[in-house]
């Protein structure tokens, strides 16, 4: 019976330490505004899930501004399986052709944006489910590539109605999907619209959810993470061949955003459980922070 009483205290008094660590983070971040792009590991496992949307409205509720931007690669694919259409890339991008466009509008608008923003509104949040298309709030134009269909970037971003609820405690939850002045629908990258938001709002943070521990010096070596650097050292590791493949586009967002007045970028591993709230209010962190400057600190 001893022993028992001791471990509640024991764990009671971490708890108390862990939310001491966490006042000054709180203090610091209140007011101001984190866009936090979801997907991978964190969007498919159903327990990752729930303690991501648990994080979104934990920081909501102690005064953050979270504004959450998803895609939905995978539920694309199944979607289109169940259609009978084959996915096809073509240099890490979505062919997207009239009838694939279509699908991509149903399931990231449809399904797994009001997915999310039911999932966030159960947990005591208060969500808004948005696409580009609505008010205005992302222009989109052509990306250019050749044979690839609908794929779109952000040309222009209006702020006003995600700081209409930001500002009256909402979480907007965006899905990539934006029209150009036509009305021609586009699918766009969710890092880089998640980077153009933050760079337009001037957010405090853009955190990327990834399914690797962050910036690793040796990409087979979790053990090799950098934990902080600044937009010359990505670069340079971009040049060096250090960052690689699907992580490059990732940290040049992040540099984008940074050289765009955003205060720090972060990519995390969304595999570990509650790791926005580890990375945002703990002394340690966990993923690779990317600032301006390295004179900068955390």
């Amino acid at each position: 019976m001893a022993n028992e009483s001791e471990y509640i205290q024991e764990a009671a008094a971490t708890r108390v330490r862990v939310l001491s660590e966490a006042l000054p983070y709180i203090q610091q971040f209140a007011g101001r505004t984190i866009v936090l792009k979801y997907g991978g590991a964190a969007m498919k496992d159903s327990n990752l899930k729930d303690k991501v949307v648990r994080d979104v409205v934990f920081l909501s509720c102690v005064g953050i501004r979270p504004i959450v931007v998803h895609g939905g690669g995978p539920e694309i694919n199944t979607w289109l399986d169940k259609l009978g259409i084959e996915p096809q890339f073509k240099d890490g991008l979505r062919v997207t052709d009239a009838v694939t466009m279509d699908v991509v509008e149903m399931v990231l608008v449809g399904r797994v944006n009001k997915e999310l923003v039911s999932l966030i509104n159960q947990a005591g949040g208060r969500a808004v489910g948005l696409c580009g298309k609505d008010g205005n709030l992302i222009t989109a134009r052509p990306e250019g590539s050749e044979g690839i269909g609908f794929v779109g970037e952000v040309q222009n971003v209006n702020i006003g109605l995600l700081e209409s609820l930001v500002r009256d405690g909402y979480i907007p939850v965006v899905s990539s999907v934006a029209a150009d002045e036509m009305g021609q629908a586009y699918n766009i990258n969710a890092d880089t619209v998640a980077g153009e938001i933050a760079a337009a709002l001037g957010a405090e943070k853009l955190i990327l959810l990834t399914d690797t521990a962050g910036i690793l010096e040796n990409y087979r070596d979790a053990s090799t993470l950098i934990p902080k650097l600044d937009i010359q050292e990505a670069r340079k590791l971009i040049e060096t061949g250090i960052v690689a493949g699907g992580m490059i586009p990732k940290v040049n967002c992040c540099v984008r955003s940074l050289a765009q007045g955003v205060k720090a970028a972060h990519i995390i591993d969304g595999r570990i459980p509650h790791a926005l709230l580890l990375e945002i209010i703990t002394d340690a962190g966990i993923g690779s922070m990317i600032v301006a400057s390295e004179f900068m600190v955390r």
